[in-house]
């Protein structure tokens, strides 16, 4: 299927932050697909196996984790793209990448670092991701990072909209690889954002009900999830109700991409390519105002029953607890980091702290915990509620 006007053209890229004089290709390769390869084959993507979605170090096997989660927005990306004629590979690499930069414990690890940096320039997972990438992970002799390309970098900082006042990381990456932030990011990155959102939507009710923290019940006082479900009930009336309840989700993700395509197509309308896309005044990929406002009420029901349920704000105080502790451990005394990690501690602030938080943000949940309790002898009960 031939790429439209609007799409990024594998052929045009803008390059990457190091160029590479008489580099040997390797394979058949576009410039996006190897950013995808580089970004699947790094630690950092491999250890979001271990770090939290929404319970926090999940024991049991059915749960997403950051991995999955990634997985998940990668598949929901790659339909919209197809359909929409844009790159898929570049469309799929940011839907892997955009959580690479998140630390244990998801949110209560980032507000334990953003708390503990609070002197040095605050810490931000999605500034985060772009550091881990571009300086952080270095499996290359010829260069700091993975050096993607500048489509992708650029789709990272800026997947969520332009970004009018960076914080010290990606403002440091950015004065080295101008990124443009001001304006907006190209269709595939929007679509990656969109497709997060649908992703999380859904997936999160499907393990909230599975973990007991929603019911359907509740639910269905959502008028976007009862009409789901009255279809469900109609079309599968003798269906056990676990498979009907996977059905409603299912179903959900489907609407929600066809709404997402519909609107794209209409707001994209008259666009004659990418420099159109940036220069919108508003998101090109977006949900019609009608699901924008369902998904709005969707949320807010979550955060009030799942994100923000009394057992999860309990066990996210303890991961707090343990991010904190760790931060607190190290400043005292980095040779507890390792050696690889104390060697290259800058004696002056804020580098100090900030090599100090680097080091925490890559942990998964269970070596966080596992290090915690080698400092302090012993770690929060009930780290795990699932």
């Amino acid at each position: 299927m031939p790429l439209s006007p609007l799409a990024c053209d594998p052929s045009q890229t803008l390059g990457r932050e190091f160029a590479l004089e008489g580099s040997i290709a390797r394979g058949p390769r576009s410039p996006y697909q190897r950013d995808r390869d580089r970004i699947i084959h790094s630690i950092a993507f491999r250890r979001l196996r271990h770090k939290t979605q929404v319970f926090v170090a999940p024991d049991g096997d059915h749960y997403r984790v950051r991995l999955t989660h990634s997985l998940e927005v990668a598949q929901i990306g790659r339909v919209i793209a197809r359909v929409l004629g844009l790159d898929e590979d570049l469309t799929e690499a940011l839907c892997l990448a955009h959580d690479i930069g998140h630390p244990p414990f998801g949110h209560s690890g980032e507000d334990a670092l953003d708390e503990a940096l609070k002197e040095q320039g605050g810490w931000d997972h999605n500034a985060n991701t772009l550091r881990t990438l571009m300086r952080l992970e270095s499996p290359y002799c010829e260069h700091e990072g993975l050096n993607l390309t500048w489509e992708t970098l650029e789709g990272l900082a800026k997947h969520n909209g332009p970004v009018r006042s960076p914080n010290w990381a990606l403002a440091e990456l950015d004065a080295a690889y101008p990124l443009h932030l001001g304006e907006w990011s190209c269709l595939e990155a929007q679509v990656a954002a969109i497709a997060d959102d649908i992703a999380y939507d859904n997936h999160d009710i499907d393990d909230g009900l599975r973990a007991g923290f929603l019911h359907l019940d509740d639910l269905l006082t959502q008028p976007f999830v009862a009409e789901q479900w009255r279809a469900v009930e109609a079309k599968h009336p003798s269906a056990p109700h676990d498979r009907k309840l996977r059905e409603l989700v299912r179903s959900q993700i489907g609407i929600m991409v066809n709404d997402v395509i519909a609107e794209t197509q209409s707001r994209t309308q008259g666009m004659a390519g990418i420099v159109d896309i940036r220069a919108a005044s508003r998101a090109s990929a977006a949900f019609s105002p009608a699901m924008a406002e369902a998904e709005r009420t969707l949320k807010r029901f979550m955060y009030d029953r799942l994100y923000y349920h009394p057992e999860q704000l309990a066990t996210a105080e303890k991961a707090h607890q343990v991010v904190s502790g760790l931060f607190a451990a190290y400043r005292e005394d980095p040779s507890r980091m390792g050696e690889a990690w104390a060697s290259r501690l800058p004696q002056e602030e804020p580098q100090r702290s900030r090599h100090i938080a680097d080091f925490i943000a890559g942990m998964t949940d269970r070596f966080a915990i596992a290090q915690y309790r080698m400092i302090h002898g012993t770690a929060p009960e009930g780290l795990s509620n699932v």
